[in-house]
């Protein structure tokens, strides 16, 4: 794994990733593109995992692009101003589904099978701020300071912010957030909804969730996150019928018999591997 991103490994299989560029206020460089990729990539087929938490090491959680890729742009690098490793690549060459390598590094959060809480502290700015909208959940100081930036830079929101921000906040906000590039609270966060919740220190609050959830159902948990992934783009027929299925599929299943038992037995349920 890269240096960039710091992994721990819980017992009870929560896993913490923490950005780990301090001295950069976790700017994104290409070799931290990569390893947000490389982690999402590895939890993505990771039966083991049970939750997932994204936090930055340092005064920041991610200041967005760096600035030597800025000073690459103006000289003229064009798309390849984010190196030549996953980020540097063709924007326009879909590389990852439905996303190019940029955009992946915010979209592979959706792909994680179990829950991805971003306890978010200090400054979110652009690609940063992106990066804490694929979680599932945010988790947020509310001195934290966020900006949709681009707009400073000449340019506009390419790492899937627009897709992330018109699940969370009124088309409106949405748009004047993406024409002014302003700073705003984690407070502010919350009222509009980047910020799930707000919270003196994200990453405790983070862990805690966390660890609630590796104690539920591991089939349970992750057809929860199957269905609120369709949610955003099936019908209502469609999301219906996912229902239906991912219920069938439940019922009577080794861990779903398991925590009725525990419940009427009155104690903490021994989940098996997700099936």
């Amino acid at each position: 794994m890269s240096d960039r991103i710091e992994w721990t490994r819980h017992p009870d299989g929560v896993v913490e990733l923490q950005l780990a560029r301090a001295d950069k206020m976790n700017a994104l460089d290409p070799a931290m593109f990569d390893a947000l990729i490389e982690a999402g990539e590895t939890l993505r087929g990771d039966t083991a995992v049970r939750a997932v938490v994204i936090s930055g090491r340092g005064k920041s959680f991610c200041a967005g692009l760096d600035m030597a890729s800025f000073e690459r742009m103006q000289q003229g690098a064009g798309e390849g101003v984010l190196g030549e490793g996953a980020a540097g690549a063709d924007l326009v060459k879909r590389t990852h589904g439905i996303s190019n390598a940029a955009q992946y590094v915010a979209m592979v959060w959706r792909e994680v099978p179990v829950p991805v809480i971003a306890a978010v502290h200090g400054v979110a700015f652009g690609g940063g701020l992106q990066v804490a909208l694929g979680a599932d959940v945010r988790i947020v100081a509310p001195d934290t300071k966020l900006s949709v930036m681009e707009i400073k830079w000449g340019l506009v929101p390419d790492m899937a912010g627009m897709v992330l921000m018109r699940e969370l906040a009124r088309n409106d906000v949405v748009r004047e957030l993406t024409f002014t590039g302003r700073i705003f609270s984690g407070e502010e966060a919350l009222q509009i909804g980047f910020a799930t919740r707000l919270s003196a220190d994200p990453l405790a609050e983070a862990l805690q969730m966390a660890h609630e959830i590796a104690g539920k159902s591991p089939d349970a948990i992750r057809a929860g996150k199957r269905l609120l992934n369709a949610a955003m783009s099936q019908s209502a027929a469609e999301l219906l019928m996912a229902e239906s299925v991912e219920q069938k599929a439940l019922i009577g299943s080794a861990n779903q018999a398991e925590a009725v038992k525990a419940n009427i037995e009155r104690r903490a349920p021994r989940f098996g591997p997700p099936a």
